[in-house]
C-alpha cells in the first residue's frame, strides 16, 4: 500500500482524495509547526512514499535522509524556497508545488493592504477607539488616490498580473514594471511600460513584491533601494519575508524616507523585527494573503494531484526539481 505523511492538517478535500484511491495517509495533528526534532522523528516512523509539506517546514538533506523511501515530496504553498531542491535533485526526488492556486487571493490581499494605506484605514480604526474622535475635521487623516497612483510591480507571475488587472481594470491606476523577462500580456493588457527595479522604485506611489525568494532576490529591497523610492511611496510584500532587510525598512519608515508599508510576510518569520510594530505607518497581517477557503481547498487539491498523478504515471504535474 501507498503510504503517506502529512506535517500539518490540511483541507480534507484532497487527503479524501488520496485515500480513495487507497492510499494510507497519516496526518499530524500538532496545532502548530513541528519542530525540526519532531518532523524527522516523525518522519522515521514508516517507510513513507510520499510526504506532504508545509512552507514552515525546513526540508533538506537531513529530511530526506530520514525518510529514504519518499520519492516525491509535496509542498502545500506555491513558494517552495523552504525546500533544499539541490538536495533533492541529487538524490533524484521529486519536488512539487500548488502553482496558480492561489494568484487571486494574494492579489486581492495585495490589494487591500493598499487601500488601507491609502485610506488611512488602520489609523482611523485606532483614532475611533482611542475616543480621539470629536467630531468631523476637514483637516482629519488625509489619504491619497489609488485611483491616479502608479503602481510598480517588481516581478509579474500570476500574482502580479492579477494586481495589475484589479488596478488597471477596477482602479484606472497606471501599472509599472520591473522583471528579468519582458512580460508581454502585462505590457498588452494594462499598457505597462518595463523598466529597471531603480527607475520602477524612483516612479512608483506603491511599490509591489510578487518574487520569489531565491539568492538573487534575497534583500532585493534594501537600504540603497529604500532611499531611491519617493518619500510619498508605500512598499507592499506578500511574497517572501526574506525579500525585504527589515532593519533597513524600520530606518526607513522611521526617517521618513518612504510614507509608508503593508506587510504580510516578515523576514524572520513569526519573529518580527524590533521596531516595526511599533509604527504608525505600517500594515501587517500574519501571512494570511491565500487564506481565502476557496483558494486553500484548490491548494490541497493540488497537491493530492501531484501525489496521484506521481503514482500513477511517474511524473508529478508541479514539478519543481527540473
Amino acid at each position: 500500500m501507498t503510504t503517506i505523511y502529512c506535517t500539518h492538517r490540511i483541507p480534507d478535500v484532497g487527503i479524501k482524495m488520496l485515500r480513495e484511491k487507497g492510499y494510507e495517509v497519516d496526518v499530524a495533528e500538532n496545532e502548530h509547526p513541528l519542530s525540526k526534532e519532531q518532523f524527522l522523528e516523525n518522519l522515521r516512523k514508516k517507510p513513507y512514499d510520499g510526504v506532504i509539506t508545509l512552507l514552515t517546514d525546513h526540508v533538506d538533506g537531513e529530511a530526506f535522509d530520514a525518510c529514504p523511501t519518499a520519492k516525491i515530496w509535496s509542498n502545500y504553498a506555491v513558494g517552495f524556497n523552504n525546500v533544499d531542491c539541490d538536495k533533492a535533485k541529487e538524490r533524484g526526488l521529486t519536488v512539487t508545488n500548488t502553482a496558480g492556486t492561489s494568484s487571486r487571493a494574494v492579489a486581492e490581499h495585495t490589494v487591500a493592504l493598499m487601500l488601507a494605506l491609502s485610506t488611512r484605514l488602520d489609523e482611523g480604526d485606532r483614532f475611533m477607539r482611542e475616543g480621539k474622535y470629536k467630531g468631523w475635521d476637514p483637516d482629519l487623516l488625509i489619504g491619497v488616490d489609488l485611483s491616479e497612483s502608479t503602481i510598480g510591480l517588481i516581478g509579474t507571475g500570476a500574482i502580479g498580473h492579477e494586481v495589475a488587472n484589479i488596478l488597471y481594470k477596477g482602479f484606472g491606476a497606471k501599472i509599472i514594471y520591473s522583471d528579468p523577462i519582458i512580460n508581454k500580456s502585462i505590457e498588452d493588457d494594462f499598457h505597462a511600460p518595463r523598466f529597471s527595479i531603480e527607475d520602477t522604485l524612483r516612479q512608483a506611489d506603491f511599490v509591489s513584491l510578487h518574487v520569489p525568494l531565491i539568492p538573487e532576490t534575497h534583500h532585493l529591497m534594501n537600504a540603497e533601494r529604500f532611499s531611491i523610492m519617493k518619500p510619498t511611496a508605500f512598499l507592499i510584500n506578500t511574497s517572501r519575508g526574506p525579500v525585504i532587510d527589515e532593519k533597513a525598512l524600520v530606518e526607513a519608515l522611521k526617517e521618513k524616507k518612504i510614507r509608508g508599508a503593508g506587510l504580510d510576510v516578515f523576514e524572520f518569520e513569526p519573529a518580527v523585527t524590533e521596531g516595526l510594530l511599533h509604527l504608525e505607518n505600517v500594515i501587517v497581517t500574519p501571512h494570511i494573503a491565500s487564506a481565502r477557503e476557496k483558494a486553500r481547498n484548490a491548494m490541497s487539491v493540488a497537491v493530492a494531484n501531484n501525489l496521484i498523478s506521481f503514482f500513477e504515471t511517474g511524473k508529478a504535474i508541479n514539478v519543481v526539481t527540473r
